[in-house]
């Protein structure tokens, strides 16, 4: 199969400005990572890759960083929905947080960097399960980043508690191809799988010591289709992290090999229906379209 003629949209891409927010992962350290990423260079490479709307995704664990996007996707009819970030461990302040933003047609989803965050429970912590039982009431999804190997099984655990809730594992939870340590992420990934309000998505498979080929990661996609299916899987581009891997172009051309293995209906959900149904969106805008 080659890739088919459908609509496509990036599910995850983030934009940052470093005179905007604070973003402390990001030091001088990355290299090209270390600069401002804006709303008309993302458009350039979804063009050039033929990809129509996008859902930015937040790159801090700030309100500021929140109303950033927000204040893009107000002056950017592609931005299809906003995923941002509340103080789950905050309950009160979260609530206040999502009366605000819930006004916002863009806003579609609630993620925290708990990979960044030094209390490895963060998702166990009551206060947290109690915001997230507010996501769910909200019908707002809840993203778990780099959730192996510390947060996989307590993914799975917050779905277990809240079925209500729709879970998306991003980055395939980011699998250790090539490692021991493959057999035990599958079976913890296998696990979150089957419940039946996650989601996962293709995307961020930059990962250390791997070659970032189709080939090299096969494993990690062979694995996601098998487990989550066309129906629960969604690719995003994870532009602008990927400028250190080759660019958008680069990441673009080794999951559509995958994806353009497939029938044009399995295609069809990956690049289009389970990003469409998991944030809600009812006829994301394409550039070009009426």
């Amino acid at each position: 199969m080659t890739l088919a003629s459908t609509r496509r949209i990036d599910a995850h891409l983030h934009l940052w400005d470093l005179d905007a927010g604070e973003y402390a992962w990001l030091t001088p350290e990355h290299g090209a990572l270390y600069s401002t990423f804006t709303a008309e260079q993302a458009r350039a490479e979804l063009d050039a890759a033929g990809i129509g709307p996008a859902i930015l995704v937040q790159a801090e664990n700030t309100l500021r960083d929140t109303g950033y996007m927000l204040g893009v996707a107000e002056q950017n009819a592609w931005v299809a929905g906003v995923v941002g970030w509340v103080p789950l461990d905050e309950p009160r302040a979260a609530e206040a947080a999502l009366d605000r933003w819930g006004q916002h047609p863009a806003f579609r989803g609630v993620r925290h960097l708990v990979h960044d965050d030094p209390r490895t429970d963060f998702l166990e912590l009551a206060e947290v399960r109690s915001s997230l039982a507010s996501l769910a009431r909200r019908g707002l999804a809840f993203e778990v980043p780099d959730a192996w190997p510390a947060h996989l099984d307590q993914a799975g655990d917050v779905v277990r508690a809240l079925p209500e809730l729709t879970v998306v594992v991003d980055h395939l939870a980011k699998p250790p191809v090539g490692r021991d340590a493959f057999r035990a992420w599958r079976s913890s990934f296998a696990a979150v799988a089957a419940l039946p309000n996650t989601v996962a998505k293709v995307s961020g498979l930059t990962l250390p010591g791997v070659p970032f080929t189709a080939e090299a990661l096969r494993p990690a996609w062979d694995a996601a289709l098998e487990l989550f299916g066309p129906s629960r899987l969604m690719y995003g581009g994870d532009w602008p992290i990927t400028v250190r891997f080759g660019g958008y172009q680069r990441a673009w051309a080794v999951y559509a090999e995958w994806i353009g293995e497939l029938s044009a209906a399995e295609q069809k959900h990956i690049l289009w229906n389970t990003a469409v149904r998991t944030y809600s969106l009812s006829d994301p805008v394409s550039p070009g379209r009426p």
